[in-house]
C-alpha cells in the first residue's frame, strides 16, 4: 500500500459497535455503567477531598491512595462517557487520533497504577518492618517523586507502542467490535503484519506486571513474616487490617486484568459480548470499588470522610440560617421604609 493511500485510510474515523450482538439492549446495559461512573466520581472525589482537607492524613500512605483515586478518575473518564454516547445516542464514530489517545490513556495509567501499587507495598513494608526509619525514608517529597516516576515509566513504555500502532495501515474495516478502543480489537483491523507491536506489547506487559507483582509479593511476604513475630495478638490484627485494603485492591487489579487480557487473547468458546462485557467491567468496576474498600477497611479514611460530611452539613445549615436571617432583615427594612403600605 502506498504512503498516500495509507495516510488517507488512517485519517478515516473508526466505528464502535458497543456490545456486539446486544445492540437492542444498549439502553438497559448503560444503566449499570452510568451508575458505576457516578459512584466512581463521587467516591474518588470524596477520598481526594478528605485527604486534602484533613491534615492528619497528610502522610505517604494517603498520598498514594490519592494517586490511585486520580488514576481511577482518569480511567473512567477516558472510557465511560464515550461508551454511554454509544449506548444512548448511537454516537459510534470515534476519530483515528482520538481512538489511539484513548488507548494510550488506558495502557499508560494501567502501568501507572501497577507502579503505585508497588509503591504502596513498599510503604507498608517500611511502616511495619522498619517503623523507626519510616518518616526519614518516605518523606512527602519522595512520595511525590515516586508518583511522578510511575507516571514517567508508564508514558515512556507506552509511547513507542502507540507509534508502532499508528504506523500500521487500517484498511480491512473501520468497525471495532467493542465499546472502546481496545488494543487487540483495533490491531485486528490492520492490513499489515502487527507482529512487531504484538511482541513489544507482550514484552512490556510481562516485564511491568511481572516485576511489579514479584516485588509486591516479596514485600507482603516480609510483612507477613514480621507481623507473625509480633508478641501482641491485637497488634498483629491491626497490622493485617492495615494491609488488608491494599491486598484487596492488588488482587482486584491484577486478577481482573489477567482475566480480561486472556479472554481477549483466547475466546474459550465464549460469545463476543461476554468478552466485551468483561473488559468493560474491568475498566469501570474497580475504580468504583477502590474508594469503598478504603472506607470500609481503613478507619482513618472512614473517620476523615465522616468529618468532612459533618463539616459540609454544618456549612449548609449555617448558610441556611444566614439566608433566613437576611430575609428577615429585608422584611424588617420594608416595614420601616414603607409603613403606610402596611
Amino acid at each position: 500500500m502506498s504512503t498516500t493511500n495509507r495516510s488517507n485510510t488512517n485519517s478515516l474515523p473508526f466505528l464502535l459497535t458497543g456490545i456486539p450482538g446486544l445492540e437492542d439492549l444498549h439502553m438497559w446495559i448503560s444503566i449499570p455503567f452510568c451508575f458505576t461512573y457516578i459512584m466512581t466520581l463521587l467516591g474518588n472525589s470524596m477520598v481526594l477531598l478528605t485527604v486534602r482537607l484533613d491534615k492528619s492524613l497528610h502522610e505517604p500512605m494517603y498520598y498514594f491512595i490519592s494517586m490511585l483515586a486520580v488514576i481511577d478518575l482518569i480511567f473512567s473518564t477516558a472510557v465511560v462517557p464515550k461508551m454511554l454516547g454509544v449506548f444512548w445516542l448511537d454516537s459510534r464514530e470515534i476519530g483515528f487520533e482520538t481512538c489511539f489517545i484513548q488507548m494510550f490513556f488506558i495502557h499508560t495509567f494501567t502501568a501507572v497504577e501497577s507502579g503505585v501499587l508497588l509503591a504502596m507495598s513498599f510503604d507498608r513494608y517500611i511502616a511495619i518492618c522498619n517503623p523507626l526509619r519510616y518518616s526519614t525514608i518516605l518523606t512527602s517529597s519522595r512520595t511525590i517523586q515516586i508518583g511522578l516516576l510511575s507516571l514517567a515509566r508508564g508514558a515512556g513504555v507506552m509511547t513507542p507502542l502507540m507509534c508502532l500502532l499508528t504506523s500500521l495501515p487500517y484498511c480491512k474495516t473501520r468497525v471495532i467490535p467493542h465499546s472502546y478502543c481496545e488494543h487487540m480489537a483495533v490491531v485486528e483491523l490492520a492490513c499489515a503484519d502487527p507482529s512487531v507491536s504484538d511482541l513489544y506489547s507482550l514484552i512490556v506487559a510481562t516485564l511491568l506486571v511481572g516485576t511489579d507483582s514479584v516485588f509486591i509479593t516479596f514485600s507482603y511476604g516480609m510483612i507477613l513474616r514480621s507481623v507473625m513475630r509480633l508478641p501482641s495478638h491485637e497488634a498483629r490484627l491491626k497490622a493485617l487490617r492495615t494491609c488488608g485494603s491494599h491486598i484487596s485492591i492488588i488482587l482486584l487489579f491484577y486478577i481482573g486484568g489477567l482475566l480480561s487480557m486472556y479472554l481477549q487473547m483466547f475466546s474459550f468458546g465464549l460469545a463476543p459480548h461476554v468478552q466485551v462485557l468483561v473488559a468493560d467491567f474491568y475498566l469501570t468496576v474497580p475504580p468504583m470499588l477502590n474508594p469503598l474498600i478504603y472506607g470500609i477497611k481503613m478507619k482513618q479514611i472512614q473517620e476523615g470522610i465522616f468529618k468532612l460530611l459533618g463539616q459540609l452539613a454544618r456549612l449548609s445549615i449555617s448558610q441556611a440560617d444566614k439566608d433566613r436571617s437576611d430575609a428577615e432583615r429585608g422584611r424588617h427594612r420594608q416595614k420601616i421604609i414603607y409603613p403606610v403600605l402596611e
